[in-house]
């Protein structure tokens, strides 16, 4: 059970971003693609999930073998992927109770009933040590950074996808509400799920510790390792895979 990124190329309007990209993320392990800003990270992120701003000139996107390349997004959603935006969007007036129940809904033959719903939904909320008040607020509507990507957190863990792809879920947020962000992932992680997440930073790299690490720059995975490669990163910076790359072209 995988995610399978073929020799991707992307372009976004007349210019080319993703120049070849292979990935392979699988049920049970967590993935760092780490990289400067406009590396092509969020392009990825948006080409997995099937934003149609983002043309695929050539490769695929599978998931356990089933091409999704040309997928709406909904279909890859009930397929099983799952996206965290670096930048959720606000719904005034739709509760995150409201919200979650549709989600949850939409991927399945029959709906929850209400109790179960209810039932399942305190259930993640205990686990992911969110306050029950949090329901019956407006999805995002005035809602901290933190606040947010829990609420994203929540949603992942309602839908129970088997690959999530987390974008710059650290972008913005301060020590605390990271750590707590970070706790909800790792309560997540399992034989079950697999995990992408996306930064250009180390710091939730700390707390959500990746089996494998991949550095993205100019639209391409220039180098691939362990979490030790992250160290190296916190410590050189991105120039060391600049310099590697740049001797290897030579």
């Amino acid at each position: 059970m995988s995610l399978e990124i073929q020799n991707l190329h992307v372009r976004v309007e007349d210019k080319e971003i993703l120049k070849g990209v292979d990935l392979s993320v699988s049920k049970g392990e967590t993935h760092a693609l780490m990289g400067p800003n406009g590396s092509g990270k969020s392009t990825l992120a948006n080409t997995i999930m099937g934003n149609p701003n983002y043309v695929v000139t050539e490769g695929k996107v599978l998931l356990n073998g089933e091409d999704l390349t040309e997928a709406a997004p909904d279909e890859r959603a009930r397929a099983g992927l799952f996206l965290a935006f670096q930048y959720p969007a606000t719904i005034p007036g739709v509760s995150v109770a409201n919200f979650l129940r549709t989600a949850v809904n939409a991927g399945r033959d029959e709906p929850l009933r209400v109790m179960d719903f209810g039932k399942l939904l305190r259930q993640n909320m205990e686990l992911l040590k969110i306050d029950p008040a949090f329901n019956k607020r407006y999805l995002n509507e005035g809602f901290s950074g933190g606040e947010k990507k829990r609420a994203e957190i929540l949603q992942m863990a309602m839908l129970e996808p088997e690959i999530a792809v987390l974008d710059e879920t650290d972008s913005g947020l301060d020590i605390d509400a990271l750590r707590i962000v970070s706790e909800g992932v790792n309560a997540l992680r399992g034989p079950n799920a697999g995990f992408l997440v996306i930064t250009h930073y180390t710091r939730i790299l700390r707390y959500v510790l990746p089996d494998f690490v991949h550095i993205m720059l100019n639209g391409r995975i220039v180098r691939e390792g362990g979490s030790e490669l992250a160290d190296d990163l916190e410590e050189k910076g991105y120039d060391f895979i600049r310099e590697e790359v740049e001797a290897g072209a030579a």
